[in-house]
C-alpha cells in the first residue's frame, strides 16, 4: 500500500468512507436524511476540498463544518451523541487502513481524531439547556 500523494486518492478514500458511511445503522439514517442522493456527488467534491486543504495545505475548501453539525443536531432534536462521532472515526480509520499507510494517512487520522473531538464538544456547547 502507499501513502495519499495526491486529490485522486482523497477522492477514492472519501468516497469509500462515504458509501459506508451511508450504509451504517447508527450513522446512514442521519446522513441520508440530510444528504438527498442527488446531492452526493457534490457534497463528496467538497469533502475531498476539505481533506485536500487539510492534508495538502492548499486553500480549495470553503464552508463551515461546525455549524453544519449544529444544524444536524438541531434538526435531529439535539440527539447527536459522542457515539457517533466515534463511530464515524472507526469508520474513517478502517477505511484509511484499508486504502493507504503513511505520513498523510496518519495525518489523517490525527486531523480527524481532533476534529471529531471538537466538533462533537461544539455540538454539545451549543445545545440548549435542557439537551446537556
Amino acid at each position: 500500500m502507499s501513502d495519499i500523494e495526491s486529490r485522486s486518492d482523497i477522492n477514492t478514500l472519501v468516497k469509500a468512507f462515504y458509501s459506508k458511511v451511508r450504509e451504517d445503522d447508527l450513522l446512514g439514517p442521519i446522513f441520508n436524511k440530510h444528504i438527498a442522493n442527488d446531492e452526493w456527488p457534490i457534497h463528496l467534491e467538497k469533502l475531498t476540498d476539505f481533506w485536500e486543504s487539510n492534508l495538502f495545505r492548499v486553500q480549495k475548501f470553503k464552508g463551515n463544518p461546525t455549524l453544519k453539525h449544529i444544524k444536524v443536531d438541531q434538526h435531529s432534536n439535539h440527539s447527536i451523541q459522542q457515539l457517533h462521532f466515534h463511530k464515524w472515526l472507526q469508520l474513517w480509520f478502517e477505511t484509511l487502513d484499508e486504502l493507504f499507510e503513511g505520513e498523510k494517512a496518519n495525518k489523517a487520522k490525527f486531523a480527524a481524531r481532533r476534529m471529531a473531538t471538537g466538533q462533537f464538544m461544539t455540538v454539545w456547547n451549543s445545545r440548549p439547556k435542557e439537551f446537556k
